[in-house]
């Protein structure tokens, strides 16, 4: 059997960016040739032998126990997005018992309509790979309107990543698109067989160098609140806070509300943005390309 490399990967690059000291090990001086602990350090301070966590690393053909990997994940100080990530990678569901995912993702029609009625908040849903599965029209004035672009284009990693007003809308793009790479990275191991992803990958690695290095990172995260800056090109600079929630039944669908932060410069761009948007918000634009979906709001 194939060896596991994205475990292997995670695994040595964890590994790497501990401190011996942090961890009350001694530093060694020159014995130590490379950064961060070694094999037998990690396999001492998760409690399991040096050959089981070095085939482990390897990739090697072996599951471990829930106990095993929490002790792994303890050793190289885990956060709970990563060592989620850990179990994705080191225990996958064998294909035939894993729930096939539908081949389109959509949002509901009542959930549509939910962020349609805001008027105070730009909102959006996110499905698996960061696809945009459904906006509002305030999340489309801040944003993009992903409605009008192709299809396959619709996705928010994407559009960060290699969109050139994505690059001049956020403030600190560039930490922006590391991070929504690291999203992927979390949803790709959750999801190994999706070909989608695979595609998207494949597409960002071909036509972004910095998207390479960051995936070359096996960085992981997952997001539920934070702020984001803006400069947006007809408000200025505007700083929102936004929240995410996982949809209830829906569990590869994410819906992020964004809303002004409360200092005064970005509350006038924000009433001057809503301001502006007033007279679109009714009419709703058709999208701009052929849609082979039956719901071009709605799927991804």
């Amino acid at each position: 059997m194939a060896s596991n490399v994205d475990l292997s990967q995670f695994l040595r690059r964890c590994r790497a960016r501990i401190a011996p000291e942090s961890v009350g090990l001694p530093e060694r001086g020159a014995y130590r040739r490379v950064p961060g602990l070694r094999r037998e350090e990690v396999a001492q301070l998760a409690g399991v032998s040096t050959d089981y966590y070095t085939r482990l690393e390897q990739g090697r053909n072996i599951t471990p126990s829930d106990s095993v990997l929490d002790a792994i994940g303890e050793a190289l100080r885990l956060d709970d997005a990563e060592r989620a990530h850990l179990f994705d990678l080191a225990r996958p569901r064998p294909s035939k018992t894993r729930r096939r995912a539908p081949a389109v993702q959509k949002a509901r029609t009542g959930l549509l309509r939910f962020l349609d009625s805001f008027d105070d908040h730009a909102g959006f849903v996110l499905g698996r790979r960061g696809d945009v599965l459904a906006t509002n029209h305030l999340c489309r004035a801040l944003l993009a309107d992903f409605d009008a672009m192709p299809y396959r284009e619709r996705n928010l990693t994407r559009w960060i990543v290699l969109a050139p007003e994505a690059r001049d809308l956020y403030a600190d793009w560039e930490k922006i698109a590391a991070e929504m790479t690291a999203i992927l990275r979390l949803d790709a191991g959750r999801h190994p067989d999706d070909t989608r992803t695979a595609e998207l990958v494949g597409e960002l690695t071909m036509k972004s160098e910095l998207f390479r290095h960051w995936w070359d990172d096996h960085k992981v995260l997952n997001r539920i609140f934070g702020q984001k800056r803006f400069r947006h090109p007809l408000v200025g600079p505007l700083t929102i806070d936004y929240q995410a929630f996982t949809m209830p039944g829906e569990d590869d669908q994410t819906l992020f509300l964004y809303m002004p932060a409360p200092d005064r410069t970005s509350q006038e761009a924000w009433r001057l943005l809503a301001s502006w948007n007033a007279d679109r918000a009714t009419a709703r634009p058709q999208p701009a390309h052929p849609d082979p979906s039956p719901t071009p709001r709605s799927t991804s």
